[in-house]
């Protein structure tokens, strides 16, 4: 079976389970496990001799093979030491001793060693030969339940722009949208599952987050990236799992048929679908696994998945019933016709199969702006389609652009455009740009901190300096994602400024 008739008997959406090689395929600056490894000890002691004989003594005869956790515990000792010396406090491991005792004095109890390797995975370089794929994962995002990852960087959620969940807030979370960061993130490196030590407390102290992921197991397609078929991560879920489940049971066959393992193999184009068998424990585990270096075919098979809503509806709908059920008020209504409702409120419709399909849907303007980012990552044209049936005052600020290079077929497009352009000029008018150019500010942090421009004024120049290039659209983009309230007038014009300067 190939890979598209294979993904297109999911009757639910899947589960990416991502591992090391998701980052090295598309990232410069990523290792593998004892890549490393190997780099931190070169950087400690300027030779790989260190490593290779910390290698030697965590060499296991009887399995041939290497156990990296514990050898990253003798390292982890070894760099803690080098790095706080009086010679490395100030020199060598400054950013990294100051970064450590600026924790220790917020009561965060921390590590030298993880927050190295912190450093290490934080920027992302990805690689330009691999564009074409990034891009179509951006879009299969819509059909993607949720993400499980090993991984510490930040690639996935900067792809997808899921919600990064570390630790316990892995718990009770909704899981549409999410990257569940099992082994911890670089956002928190003390929480970093790295060494024995903490393999062993990750096993000891996360039973009910393991009942969570055995959930979603259990009721999802599981697709497993950047692991090989011998990894020690696979072969422990499939452990835990078989565990609860009877291994000839028909609800261990519906796991079966919904686990696929894609095993890179370099040059290989197959897309073929076959079975695979893994000792666990003793058992023999039959699995389904493609090895290829194919991955944008695989990409586009669940990109082109057909379910009946996509995950970011689901995801919406549960954001919805968790807002109700954690004490909000409810309020019942019974309408022969949704319209009959009022939109202001948040709506959770219960239809017989018998009745015309509900559809959830966009009716004011401003739910299009609140959810901007999401529509134009997903590109989503039957929303913004719905622009033309709705009622946009001349005197609304509303970032018609963005929209317009997903779909330009809107008959109020012009007008749109017209008006959005007309607001920035007016404000700009309004405003003496001059006296905030001359203040060198950089960043919208700059500003925000700085006492020399009042409290009042700090959304005009910042205008002011995204408007003539001063600050980068990037660092708007990111204010704005975390901006207290997208219904706010100052969030609106600046989303007008950076959507015409990004997409006009």
């Amino acid at each position: 079976m190939d890979i598209f008739d294979f993904i297109n008997k999911y009757e639910n959406h899947p589960v990416l389970f991502l591992g090391t090689g998701f980052s090295l395929r598309y990232l410069k600056n990523s290792y593998s496990w004892e890549n490393l490894l190997k780099a931190i000890a070169f950087e400690i002691k300027g030779d790989n001799e260190y490593f290779h004989d910390l290698k030697g003594q965590v060499y296991d005869r009887k399995t041939d093979k290497y156990d990296f956790m514990k050898l990253a515990s003798l390292l982890q000792k070894e760099f803690n030491k080098v790095a706080s010396t009086t010679e490395n406090r100030n020199g060598k491991f400054k950013d990294i001793n100051d970064e450590y005792y600026k924790k220790a004095d917020e009561g965060i109890s921390s590590d030298k060693f993880k927050i190295y390797i912190s450093y290490l995975l934080k920027d992302l370089k990805l690689k330009e030969a691999k564009e074409e794929e990034i891009e179509i994962i951006k879009q299969l995002s819509k059909n993607i339940s949720s993400i499980i990852t090993t991984n510490y960087d930040q690639l996935i959620e900067h792809i997808t722009q899921f919600d990064a969940l570390v630790g316990n807030n892995i718990l009770l979370s909704n899981p549409y949208g999410s990257v569940y960061k099992i082994h911890g993130s670089i956002e928190e490196p003390e929480g970093l599952v790295f060494t024995t030590e903490d393999y062993d407390d990750f096993d000891d102290r996360y039973d009910l987050i393991r009942a969570q992921l055995i959930s979603i197991f259990v009721h999802n397609p599981i697709i497993f990236i950047g692991y090989s078929v011998n990894d020690i991560n696979i072969k422990k879920i499939l452990s835990t799992i078989y565990k609860y489940v009877q291994l000839n049971s028909r609800e261990a066959d519906r796991i079966r048929n919904n686990f696929l393992l894609v095993e890179y193999t370099e040059g290989s184009d197959s897309l073929d679908v076959l079975d695979h068998d893994i000792d666990v424990d003793g058992n023999t585990i039959r699995i389904n696994k493609i090895k290829t270096d194919n991955y944008i075919d695989i990409y586009k098979a669940i990109e082109g998945l057909s379910l009946p809503v996509t995950a970011y509806q689901v995801k919406r709908v549960l954001d919805t019933v968790k807002e109700i059920t954690s004490g909000g008020s409810i309020k019942v209504s019974i309408a022969e016709d949704i319209d009959d409702l009022k939109n202001s409120e948040k709506i959770l419709a219960i239809s017989p199969v018998t009745k015309t399909k509900i559809e959830y849907t966009y009716k004011e303007p401003s739910q299009l702006i609140e959810d901007y980012f999401d529509i134009l990552h997903k590109k989503d044209e039957s929303l913004i389609k719905l622009i033309d049936d709705m009622k946009i005052s001349k005197s609304h600020w509303f970032p018609i652009y963005g929209f317009s290079s997903i779909y330009n077929g809107l008959s109020k497009l012009t007008v749109l455009q017209q008006q959005q352009d007309r607001k920035i000029e007016e404000l700009l008018r309004s405003i003496n740009c001059t006296k905030y150019l001359t203040l060198g500010f950089a960043t919208i942090e700059d500003v925000l901190k700085t006492d020399i421009v009042a409290e009042s004024y700090k959304i005009e120049c910042i205008f002011c300096l995204i408007y003539n290039d001063k600050i980068t659209l990037d660092d708007l983009e990111h204010y704005l994602q975390s901006f207290n309230s997208n219904r706010e007038l100052n969030f609106k014009k600046l989303l007008c400024l950076y959507d015409q300067k990004k997409y006009k």
